[in-house]
C-alpha cells in the first residue's frame, strides 16, 4: 500500500515506515491546489492539518484510509469520507500531559508576570538603588480561581493540577443552556468568577468565537485568559481590542485562528500589552511527540490488519 504524509514538517520527527508500506511519500507540506496530485495512487493519507474536503475526497478514487496527526480531525469531511467508505482515525490522548503543563506553565507565567521580569531584569536591576526591583504585582496561585471551558481529557487534567495547587476550580457549562448539570457552573457564572479562563472545548459552530467582547467584559479587570485549543473560539480582533482597553490583565494563547498567521495579524502587531504568544507547541513535549509517533504508527498497522483504531468516521 501507498502512503502519503501531507504536512510532515508539522512533525519534529518522522513516523516509522511501515514495513508493509510498497511506498512511502512523507512530504514537508503540501498547498492545496496540490492535495489531489499529492494523494493519486494512495491508499492511506496521513495529516495534520492540511484539509480533506468532500470536492478533493472525490478525486481520489484508492484513497481508502485516513489517519489524522492529532486528536482533533476538524480538517477532515467526515460525511464525505462514510460516503466513500473511508475510514478515518485519530490520535487520542498523547498531548494530555504536555498541554495541560503548557497551561500551569502559562498560569504561573501570567500571574507572576515572568516575561516582564525577565526581559526588564538586565537594564533594570543593576540601576536599583535596593536588592529588588518591584515591577508588575505578583500574585499567587494558592487560593486563585481556574474557569475551565471543556471537560475533556486535558481540561480534567488541567483542573486536577490546578486544584493540587490550591486553586478554586470552575467548569463551565455550555454558553446559553439552561439545563444544569452535576459538576458544571452556568457559563456567565464562570466568566464572573475565574481569576485565570482556560480553554479546552473543541472548535465548533456553537464555540466559534465563544469569546468576544461582550464575554471578555463580563470578566474580571484582573483576569487572564489562556487558550491552547483552537484559535477559533476567540474573536481575535476583539481581544485586541480589550488588552489595549484592559478589559482584561492579559491573555496567553498557543493557537490562533490561522496558522501560520499573516504579519497583520491583530494579535500579532508590537502594541498588544500583556499578550503571551506561543507558536502551537503546547502539545510538543519529547514524551507527547513520541506518544503522538507511536500512535500514528499504532494506526497504520490496525488498519492494515483490518482492526482500525480509534475510528472517528
Amino acid at each position: 500500500m501507498k502512503i502519503v504524509m501531507l504536512d510532515g514538517d508539522t512533525l519534529p520527527q518522522p513516523p516509522l515506515r511501515p514495513e508493509w508500506c510498497t511506498a512511502w511519500d512523507f512530504r514537508a507540506t503540501t498547498a492545496h491546489p496540490e492535495i489531489v496530485s499529492a494523494l493519486r495512487g494512495a491508499q492511506i493519507a496521513i495529516t495534520n492539518k492540511v484539509p480533506l474536503r468532500a470536492e478533493t475526497l472525490h478525486q481520489l478514487p484508492d484513497l481508502r484510509y485516513i489517519c489524522v496527526a492529532a486528536t482533533g480531525y476538524d480538517c477532515i469531511d467526515l460525511d464525505a469520507c462514510r460516503e466513500r467508505g473511508i475510514v478515518v482515525s485519530n490520535v487520542p490522548g498523547y498531548s494530555t500531559r504536555s498541554v495541560s503543563e503548557g497551561v500551569i506553565a502559562a498560569l504561573f507565567a501570567l500571574r507572576r508576570h515572568l516575561v516582564d521580569y525577565a526581559n526588564s531584569t538586565r537594564a533594570a536591576w543593576p540601576a536599583s538603588s535596593h536588592f529588588c526591583v518591584h515591577r508588575q504585582p505578583i500574585q499567587d496561585i494558592f487560593g486563585a480561581t481556574l474557569g475551565i471551558v471543556g471537560k475533556g481529557d486535558i481540561g480534567s487534567a488541567v483542573g486536577a493540577m490546578a486544584e493540587a495547587l490550591g486553586m478554586t476550580v470552575l467548569y463551565a457549562n455550555r454558553k446559553g443552556s439552561s439545563a444544569p448539570r452535576t459538576g458544571y457552573v452556568p457559563f456567565e457564572e464562570v466568566l464572573a468568577r475565574s481569576d485565570v479562563l482556560t480553554l479546552h472545548c473543541p472548535l465548533t459552530p456553537q464555540t466559534q468565537q465563544l469569546i468576544n467582547l461582550r464575554a471578555l467584559a463580563q470578566m474580571k479587570p484582573s483576569a487572564w485568559l489562556i487558550n491552547t485549543a483552537r484559535g477559533g473560539l476567540i474573536n481575535e480582533t476583539e481581544l485586541a481590542h480589550a488588552l489595549r482597553q484592559g478589559v482584561i490583565a492579559g491573555a496567553a494563547l498557543d493557537v490562533l485562528s490561522s496558522e501560520p498567521p499573516a504579519a497583520d495579524h491583530p494579535l500579532l502587531q508590537p502594541d498588544i500589552p500583556n499578550l503571551l504568544l506561543t507558536p502551537h507547541i503546547a502539545w510538543a513535549s519529547q514524551q507527547g511527540v513520541n506518544n503522538l509517533l507511536r500512535g500514528i504508527e499504532a494506526n497504520l498497522d490496525g488498519f492494515a490488519q483490518g482492526n482500525p483504531l480509534h475510528v472517528v468516521s
